[in-house]
């Protein structure tokens, strides 16, 4: 049991704040994203055993947390929010400007279909390879690449095509 606790916590210790910051970004909701980590630690704890190797515990977790997202909407409604009137806070950053770059990239993110805006979400926020992506989301390998070259080209259309990624009017 103690060595159950202490790799339990050594998980805790290494994968919460990447667990945090993608389930931020997947509810936009402090609270909300609290609660999905702690609910994914706590049914990682309850199945620990079936974790075999520990390199792959970061994709085991974030599955988890996707799943646990899925409940929520199971269980209940909730309003939706717009993409387009969230801040998401961002502590680091230098500037106005580059505040407002953030959010323009947010939105561009927020636009692209699903399907694209995952594997680029848990390439980017999550750091995880194309493999490792193709796992959690069950897909293959070349379908992960296909998608993220794909979210990649839309972002870039997006920026060719918007004169205002830094809130500059067109006038």
């Amino acid at each position: 049991m103690m060595m159950k606790q202490k790799r339990y916590e050594a998980l805790v210790y290494a994968l919460h704040g990447d667990l945090f910051r993608y389930a931020f970004w997947l509810c936009h909701d402090r609270q909300v994203a609290e609660d999905l980590v702690q609910e994914t630690f706590l049914r990682a704890w309850k199945a620990l055993d079936s974790l075999k190797e520990e390199k792959a515990a970061k994709a085991w977790l974030i599955t988890i947390l996707r799943r646990e997202n899925a409940r929520r909407f199971e269980r209940k409604q909730f309003d939706l929010v717009d993409i387009e009137t969230t801040a998401v806070p961002d502590r680091k950053t230098p500037g106005m400007e580059q505040k407002m770059e953030n959010e323009w990239l947010r939105r561009h993110i927020a636009d692209l279909a699903p399907e694209y805006r995952e594997p680029l979400l848990l390439q980017v926020i999550g750091g995880f390879s194309g493999e490792e992506i193709a796992g959690i989301l069950d897909l293959n390998k070349n379908t992960v690449m296909t998608r993220l070259f794909r979210a990649r080209n839309q972002l870039k259309e997006a920026m060719e095509q918007d004169t205002t990624p830094r809130g500059r009017s067109n006038g």
